[in-house]
């Protein structure tokens, strides 16, 4: 069955009318909401039966109650089992409406309330349509048959309404079009509802006239003839064929007659429409039963809704908000830039490029927040090299530290000056959130950095980076520049697309992140703190991630995806299965604050999964961020280099460190406060990182963690370290009852993970770890190799049914 294809989703927009908007309708997606609508359907469908039943037995008594007393006057009484109301509403469907045919009413609002329970599969559409017509067509065909008959109603079993419309059609076709106009429609409404086909109906009647005229003994076998109600005498246990039934109710001569002729075999199969409708033929010599076998199951109109319509991963928190703009400070300038600054700057740098023969054709100047770009045209012949080589002159000269000379602009043909300004802006985290450049991105992960020496908002996407580094001394902007990098993901994605793992070895900077814990955080499922600090819990939670990729890398493999992009576009448009593994797949970010500290204390535990990450995970969603203020090559070794294209340098030490970090100089000549470099793997661009204080940041994770959150954090795979500490201690005869299945299953697969075992036998992680340990007790899998997937010690199912044998 095709789907449609869905809409494009506009770029994600903060502005609070059509976030309300959106909030408004997602109330008619909450399965709670649609669960309670189910059940007072249901009940009134039960009410107005009732009601619709006593009608019938006390119309008359009922009827002298005042109906304007309906809800008042609590002294009155009425027979009718559902009360007042009950026989105000039978009256008006009844009497007042479609007399007999509204006992169809009920059925309609059952089956629509059934229907939204999810209690079965009932058409709610087909049945409700077809119950409308037959109330509509029943009422007026009992209205022309009976007219207004006394006794039992005063309008007659056809209601008002079909009084009054049979009366009408009487005045306007006359009594005989009437008739032929209602036996029509009740012969089209039989038509439609039991679906016969105008072939069947043919083929019916072909056979009835044709049978009828070549032989008298031929006739059509009604539902009282049926074999079914014969006794088991009647029928010839010695038939020559046993695909027919032969019916004694012949005469003797004639069973002789066709026992003694050839058997023929075949199936006959006539036209009649899905439905398992039967009919059966009598001849002089068999009767055959034909049958038309039921067409499948079909789907309500409701259930092709709701299968056309895409998944939601946000669902589970409909109620969630945003955090809101109002939570962030508007920094204003510390003070006012002056244009005369520019002007005496320029002098000094075209009087000391003069001192040393260098003539200049033009320069033009561009400020920024923290820093101002002088673009300098020298005239033809000069050496960009002699211009370099004046970098300390001129600082000495403008009395500035800070200055970088880039000789040439790329692309620009010019040399660039860049110099600080006295007075430095602070830029805004609000500034940049509110700016369009932000709001306005397709990026799927969209940070708001900062802003260039052009002032213009520096955004960058982490899913395309797809891994950063981050260095800096203490002191000049690292940890807050982390902190903007988090606050621009919690403005852009809900929580059900994304996932933060924070490593704070310092303990004290990503604390106030705790309180995003049900909203945001991913972890191991026996950690208790959020925010990991120990060391060898950062070496699970890095093998941890590593298994959650290969886990993915599966889940890839089997939609036949190559990003998460794609995969997860597939699932919310219902191609993937839930049944078979599939789940919507959160972005996970890693940020580790202090890397050379894990780095000192761990080395290759920490190194190795980091590399593999750093390597493989781009595809499946695992995006890295590790900074560190010791951008040393025993730190940022080559191998993590070459898999982190994406490298951020605020003000460092030296000029090697910010080779390290760079592969060039310059990060030892920023100004710090938030003064960076960002090198993307082409170009370096000079910017001032946002601002985001403490108090900003409370605000923002106590506005998210003050909302509905989900049970607990985002729970990674477990881990289970090296020791084997409790593989001794197995009881076998103690073992799980799942345990020989699962011994068939990674035989079969020869693949001893606990995930494998997870899946395929619906068990949760815990358990799935246990009889893990029991099949390496038993020898049937190996010891456990880290990340990897355990060996399979027995290659072929003999041997290991012995080994389940002798364990007994």
């Amino acid at each position: 069955m095709k789907k449609k294809s869905s809409k494009k989703k506009t770029a994600n927009k903060i502005p609070p009318k059509p976030q309300g908007q959106k909030q408004a309708y997602s109330i008619f997606k909450d399965e709670r909401i649609k669960f309670i609508s189910g059940l007072l359907l249901t009940g009134f469908a039960v009410y107005l039966l009732f009601a619709f039943i006593a009608y019938l037995f006390w119309w008359k008594s009922d009827q002298s109650f005042d109906t304007s007393q309906v809800i008042s006057g609590a002294e009155i009484e009425v027979k009718n089992w559902s009360g007042k109301s009950g026989a105000w509403f039978a009256d008006i469907f009844i009497r007042q409406g479609f007399g007999l045919a509204a006992f169809f009413i009920p059925v309609i609002f059952a089956a629509t309330g059934l229907r939204m329970l999810n209690l079965t599969r009932i058409r709610a559409g087909i049945i409700s349509r077809n119950m409308v017509l037959g109330t509509i067509i029943f009422s007026i065909a009992l209205g022309y048959v009976f007219g207004s008959a006394g006794g039992l109603f005063s309008s007659g079993p056809g209601g008002t309404h079909g009084y009054e419309v049979s009366r009408w059609l009487n005045s306007f076709i006359g009594k005989l079009g009437t008739g032929i106009l209602v036996g029509v429609l009740l012969v089209s409404y039989m038509v439609m509802v039991f679906r016969i086909s105008p072939a069947g109906i043919k083929s019916f009647l072909t056979g009835f006239n044709n049978g009828a005229k070549n032989d008298p003994d031929l006739s059509v076998i009604n539902e009282d003839d049926s074999p079914d109600n014969y006794d088991k005498n009647d029928y010839n246990d010695d038939a020559a064929d046993p695909e027919f039934s032969i019916i004694n109710s012949l005469e003797d001569e004639a069973v002789e007659e066709f026992q003694d002729t050839p058997s023929v075999k075949g199936s006959i199969i006539n036209d009649l429409e899905d439905g398992g409708s039967e009919k059966q033929i009598k001849g002089k010599d068999v009767s055959i039963s034909i049958t038309r076998a039921e067409g499948g199951e079909e789907l309500s109109e409701n259930e092709m809704k709701r299968l056309q319509e895409n998944y939601d991963p946000t669902l589970d928190l409909s109620s969630f908000k945003m955090p809101v703009l109002s939570l962030l400070e508007d920094y204003r300038s510390d003070g006012a830039f002056d244009d005369k600054e520019i002007l005496e700057k320029k002098e000094t740098i075209v009087k000391t490029l003069s001192d040393y023969n260098i003539d200049i054709k033009h320069i033009s100047a561009t400020v920024g927040p923290t820093v101002t770009l002088y673009e300098v045209v020298p005239e033809r012949g000069v050496r960009l090299a002699k211009i370099k080589s004046l970098e300390n002159d001129i600082a000495l000269s403008l009395s500035a530290f800070g200055i970088r000379i880039i000789a040439p602009i790329p692309g620009r043909g010019t040399v660039g000056i860049e110099v600080p300004n006295k007075s430095p802006e602070t830029v805004s985290m609000r500034s940049l959130i509110a700016s369009k450049a932000f709001q306005e991105s397709k990026y799927d992960l969209a940070i708001a950095m900062g802003r260039t020496i052009t002032n213009d908002p520096l955004i960058m996407d982490l899913a395309k980076m797809p891994h950063l580094l981050v260095a800096g001394a203490t002191g000049q902007g690292k940890s807050v520049g982390l902190n903007v990098i988090i606050a621009s993901l919690l403005y852009r994605r809900h929580p059900a697309e994304l996932k933060f793992v924070l490593v704070d070895p310092k303990m004290v900077e990503l604390t106030m992140y705790a309180r995003i814990e049900r909203h945001y955080l991913a972890k191991l499922p026996d950690s208790e703190d959020p925010i990991i600090t120990d060391t060898q819990k950062v070496v699970y939670t890095l093998n941890s991630l590593c298994i959650e990729m290969e886990n993915r890398y599966e889940l890839l493999r089997k939609a036949e995806c190559r990003i998460i992009k794609e995969y997860n576009e597939k699932f919310k448009a219902r191609k993937l299965n839930p049944e078979k593994g599939h789940r919507f797949l959160p972005y996970i970010v890693l940020i580790i604050d202090e890397f050379a500290d894990l780095i000192m204390t761990a080395g290759k535990e920490i190194e190795g999964p980091i590399q593999r990450l750093a390597q493989l995970a781009r595809a499946i969603g695992i995006h890295l961020i590790i900074a560190t203020q010791r951008p040393s090559a025993n730190i940022i070794t080559g191998i993590i280099k070459t898999n982190f294209p994406a490298r951020l340098a605020f003000r460092v030490s030296s000029s090697i460190d910010s080779r390290t970090i760079l592969d060039q100089t310059g990060a030892e000549k920023l100004v710090g406060r938030g003064d960076m470099l960002y090198y993307n793997g082409n170009n370096t661009i000079r910017a001032q990182c946002a601002f985001i204080d403490t108090p900003e940041i409370n605000r923002v994770t106590e506005y998210i963690g003050s909302q509905q959150g989900y049970t607990d954090a985002f729970f990674l795979p477990e881990y289970e370290g090296d020791t084997d500490n409790g593989i001794q201690d197995i009881d076998l005869k103690k073992r799980d009852s799942k345990f020989e299945e699962a011994a068939r299953l990674v035989v079969t697969h020869q693949q001893g993970s606990t995930s494998l075992i997870q899946r395929k036998l619906s068990l949760g992680y815990n358990r799935a770890g246990r009889i893990v340990d029991q099949l390496e007790f038993a020898g049937i899998l190996g010891p456990f190799e880290g990340s990897k997937a355990r060996e399979v010690l027995i290659q072929d199912m003999e041997r290991l049914e012995q080994i389940l044998r002798s364990i007994e």
